[in-house]
């Protein structure tokens, strides 16, 4: 009888907790989470990616570290950092170098053929301290690829 309690117990536990964990997702067929994405340099959705490649062609400027305080239908927030390449005295030779940055991406469109998934079309790095050489405090990248 004790063994009965004890296994209908754990499997009371084991259906809350399942549920708990797919809550919105079985009300409407989709996975529970975020649908807004960004897209990367390979055509890939990701949600709150920990790091985004921005230079694309030659792999020379990206975002690491990315901790993000926001992320919803209008826009995301993260602080992380930019490592550029200094390209001196040519690419290949350069060294990174680490930029704090807050990121926001903003402008979420539907994505072609995914009128359901939104993504964002538009990075905006914001240097909070030192910037790469020539480059302003503020500047502003179009997300290009789709989902």
């Amino acid at each position: 009888m004790r063994r009965q309690k004890v296994r209908a117990a754990v499997s009371i536990g084991a259906v809350a907790a399942l549920a708990v964990a797919i809550g919105p997702a079985a009300a409407t067929g989709r996975p529970a989470g975020p649908d807004t994405v960004v897209v990367d340099c390979a055509g890939h959705p990701q949600v709150r990616p920990g790091s985004y490649l921005i230079a694309c062609g030659d792999g020379n400027n990206g975002l690491v570290d990315l901790h993000w305080t926001q992320w919803g239908p209008a826009s995301a927030v993260a602080q992380g950092v930019d490592k550029v390449n200094d390209c001196v005295p040519y690419c290949a030779a350069g060294r990174f170098h680490s930029y704090p940055v807050t990121v926001r991406l903003d402008n979420a469109r539907p994505g072609p053929g995914q009128q359901d998934r939104p993504q964002y079309t538009v990075l905006r790095l914001h240097y909070t301290a030192d910037t790469p050489p020539r480059t302003p405090r503020d500047v502003t990248y179009p997300i290009l690829g789709g989902v």
